[in-house]
């Protein structure tokens, strides 16, 4: 079997059509890392402001790595309407005695309850800040929790 030019070149093509694929794909996951690597950074800075918001009002700190996997760079849930009627609801069924049914009362809230949301809130959708606290601002607080 002889080999004719026509062989050699359309080995070349195919050839250069593979490395062509190859290279966009490659291109393509090297722009998918970019942007994941990007956004992971802008999430770690969003978490140490919001840890440095925590520990300036006393409260408690979780850890820069279950911030960063629950709020993410844009605040995941929690910026998604804060101040809307579902999420109000569920805000005001957790302030309650912990009974089930009938037995649910409200309670009066500590005045730390909400710090650590409205101080999510301030960090990650600053914009919504406002709505929200008019909400926190309705509820009744007391001193009630000791530690």
């Amino acid at each position: 079997m002889r080999a004719t030019v026509d062989d050699s070149r359309r080995t070349r093509l195919t050839t250069y059509v593979v490395l062509g694929v190859i290279f966009l794909i490659l291109s393509g996951v090297a722009l998918l890392t970019f942007r994941s690597a990007r956004s992971d950074a802008q999430a770690r800075a969003k978490a140490d402001q919001y840890i440095a918001e925590l520990t300036a009002n006393g409260l408690r700190t979780p850890t820069q790595e279950q911030i960063v996997r629950v709020l993410g760079d844009d605040g995941g849930a929690l910026c998604d309407d804060p101040s809307a009627g579902l999420r109000r609801a569920v805000l005001y069924g957790t302030l309650t005695n912990g009974a089930g049914g009938p037995g649910a009362r409200p309670v009066i809230a500590d005045n730390n309850v909400l710090k650590g949301q409205l101080l999510a809130i301030k960090v990650y959708c600053p914009e919504q800040l406002e709505d929200f606290a008019e909400v926190a601002n309705d509820l009744k607080y007391a001193d009630v929790a000791r530690g």
